[in-house]
């Protein structure tokens, strides 16, 4: 009878140790299935987003390490996003080897690093039927002000002072001019406002028709390739340039210029009268040091809207 018992437990221990390693076994395979879906989703949108990365000679600079393995990143950096990359810039065809030289590469590439300060105008009423009614308020001419300030009070030796063809582009530029005044005035109608790239996620309370993504988009598209790249050679000092527009165009060219999703650029919120500020180093890289900074407006000054 103990014998029985004892028997019948064992099979018991037995089914039940193998129901559990079947079990755990579909719970892993379940799990693994999870994971590589997940990875089949992070992959196609990685290479939808990001299909005109280029690789460079400079991809194989040491990445971090973890735990003392390489850890390669899921995008690497374009170091040719502006077409302005030594190597890019020799022809093959007139080189003694189909190699570019040293010195060939050397007198290629820029030294001087080009610093792009992006304003977006002061606040303005928004209940104006045309651009012209579309002037800055008093609190918007008292953020140009203290933009103006601002400005003055980081004393760089700027270069050219921007701005779009739009009435409140136009009035914040004239108060900043104020307080810079040895610095030239260009105006530009590529800068003016308007809806880059169909954003992602989308959101309700905007949606212009599609034909506005495809007319400005193009345009906003052409004034990042003008304003960002690297320095010519030629140049050899430090540049400071100052962009006075609008937040879509600025949110726009900051993705871009960090090879963000530019979908991405309704993710942000820029207050009025702030600086964001990009610098283009010889190398290709591009670093953000101030991003919508409105440190130099009160709070009851504040507005976004």
């Amino acid at each position: 009878m103990a014998r029985r018992k004892g028997a019948r437990m064992f099979k018991f221990a037995v089914g039940f140790a193998g129901g559990i390693g079947l079990f755990s076994g579909a719970v892993a395979l379940s799990n693994t299935v999870e994971d590589s879906a997940r990875l089949t989703v992070l992959k196609n949108f990685t290479s939808r987003a990001f299909a005109a990365t280029v690789t460079s000679p400079n991809d194989t600079i040491s990445r971090t390490r973890r735990n003392g393995v390489h850890t390669p990143p899921m995008v690497q950096w374009d170091f040719n996003w502006d077409k302005r990359e030594p190597e890019s810039l020799v022809r093959i065809d007139q080189t003694d080897n189909g190699k570019p030289s040293k010195e060939d590469l050397k007198s290629l590439k820029p030294t001087a690093t080009r610093h792009l300060f992006l304003i977006r105008h002061g606040h303005y009423f928004t209940a104006g039927i045309n651009d012209p009614e579309r002037k800055l308020t008093p609190k918007g001419c008292k953020q140009a002000q203290l933009t103006g300030q601002r400005l003055a009070e980081l004393n760089h030796p700027y270069t050219v002072l921007y701005n779009s063809t739009m009435t409140r582009a136009i009035e914040t530029s004239d108060i900043i001019a104020k307080h810079l005044p040895e610095v030239p005035r260009e105006e530009c109608s590529m800068l003016r406002e308007g809806a880059p790239i169909l954003p992602e996620p989308p959101v309700g309370h905007w949606k212009p028709e599609l034909k506005q993504f495809y007319e400005d988009g193009a345009r906003i598209e052409a004034a990042f390739r003008k304003y960002f790249h690297r320095a010519d050679v030629e140049q050899e000092t430090d540049s400071y340039d100052v962009l006075v527009c609008h937040a879509n165009v600025i949110r726009y060219f900051v993705c871009r210029a960090l090879q963000f999703p530019p979908e991405a650029w309704l993710r942000m919120s820029l207050h009025h009268g702030s600086i964001t500020w990009l610098s283009v180093r010889p190398s290709g890289r591009v670093a953000l040091r101030t991003l919508g900074d409105s440190g130099h407006i009160p709070p009851e000054e504040l507005s976004v809207s």
